[in-house]
């Protein structure tokens, strides 16, 4: 039986994929632990390479009872059968966006390391906030999500908070008792096997 207290496993697509390939790799990784969400995050704006990415990979989420989100693209969520959109922008159109795909889509918001974009991404209808990167980057370009807001927003928030970019298998030691789900993505993806490296990334959840 799954340990409800042990963080949720998502994750999160490279920039750039060969849809062929690619479904082979993420096949055995979801294969090898229990995951809850797929994120097709393309750095492409081609919506024709967006929905044929979809396509192939709704087929393998959903056929493992996997929820499939595409990044900001939400106006294919409906048309494509996706479940939902996960939202970059913080808060700025989580309402809006909310309104168009209706209650039962899920909607999540990244929201950098804002404590307060994150209170307010709640209040305009999102179903999860996430925070990272969780250490610092080689690009340097984001300020890294602390511990205490992680543990802040655990105690005070009751919305699920995912915790990304840069994580080690030390951050996910560290950050699993204040946070509800991993998103895991170039971490494993630049390896060459990717269902080891995810292995060793969530060992200390085990």
């Amino acid at each position: 039986m799954a340990d409800p207290d042990r963080p949720q496993l998502y994750l999160v697509t490279p920039p750039a994929f060969d849809p062929e390939p690619f479904a082979d790799r993420l096949s055995a990784v979801l294969d090898s632990a229990a995951v809850a969400c797929i994120r097709l995050s393309l750095a492409t704006r081609d919506e024709d390479a967006v929905a044929r990415a979809a396509d192939r990979l709704r087929m393998i989420a959903h056929g493992r009872d996997v929820a499939l989100v595409v990044e900001n693209h939400w106006v294919l969520v409906q048309r494509l059968g996706l479940d939902g959109v996960h939202l970059t922008d913080g808060a700025h159109s989580v309402r809006k966006i909310r309104r168009e795909l209706g209650a039962d889509a899920i909607v999540g918001a990244y929201c950098g390391a804002s404590r307060h974009d994150g209170m307010s991404a709640g209040e305009a209808g999102a179903d999860y906030v996430s925070f990272g990167p969780v250490s610092p980057t080689a690009l340097g370009t984001a300020t890294p999500a602390p511990r205490d807001l992680f543990e802040w927003w655990s105690d005070m928030i009751e919305l699920p908070v995912v915790a990304e970019g840069g994580l080690t298998a030390e951050r996910v030691a560290d950050l699993a008792p204040v946070t509800d789900f991993f998103a895991i993505g170039e971490e494993i993806w630049r390896e060459e096997d990717a269902k080891a490296a995810f292995a060793a990334l969530i060992a200390p959840l085990s």
